[in-house]
């Protein structure tokens, strides 16, 4: 594991893994990737560092959010649940920080559903070091966290994913 890799701030650009987005795909079926770059992106809505999801409306759409995971993260979070409050569906790939403030503030107290995925995703960041030749596991556990409506078969596919709580 290349953690010096992964803890690095030359980048926090991490492509989420396709096998594990289209498994979501499948059941959310995303119109919208806020976080992305030109190279990465998931949706054909997407918005990139340069022009800003975190500044953009995403009222009724169904979002796929894996955000950058540097400082900003918390501001991510926030903007997940209040675009939810517009109608949207949100689902956020991010790493399990159960000892923070957003994850307390947002997370176990206004998500519809928390996957804690079982094991170390594996990444991929094109924009660093090539001597990466394959994906990297993470150094750190990983969320799935769901902001709006979620349905019986899209806990499902969470479940196959690792261990699921739901708020009512």
């Amino acid at each position: 594991m290349n953690q010096k890799v992964m803890f690095s701030s030359k980048s926090n650009e991490w492509e989420t893994p396709q096998d594990l987005f289209d498994k979501l795909n499948d059941v959310f079926n995303f119109t919208l990737d806020p976080c992305s770059t030109d190279e990465n992106y998931k949706c054909k809505k997407h918005y990139t560092q340069k022009n800003d999801g975190l500044t953009k409306n995403w009222a009724n759409e169904i979002v796929f959010c894996n955000p950058p995971y540097g400082n900003n993260i918390s501001k991510w979070v926030e903007k997940c649940y209040k675009e939810s409050l517009n109608n949207s569906i949100i689902v956020m790939l991010i790493p399990s920080r159960t000892d923070t403030k957003w994850q307390h503030n947002y997370i176990f107290s206004k998500a519809k559903a928390i996957c804690f995925i079982k094991g170390r995703l594996k990444f991929i960041n094109k924009l660093i070091e090539s001597s990466i030749k394959s994906a990297t596991p993470a150094p750190f556990p990983s969320q799935i966290v769901v902001f709006g409506k979620v349905n019986t078969e899209q806990i499902e596919v969470l479940k196959s994913l690792g261990k699921v709580f739901i708020n009512n």
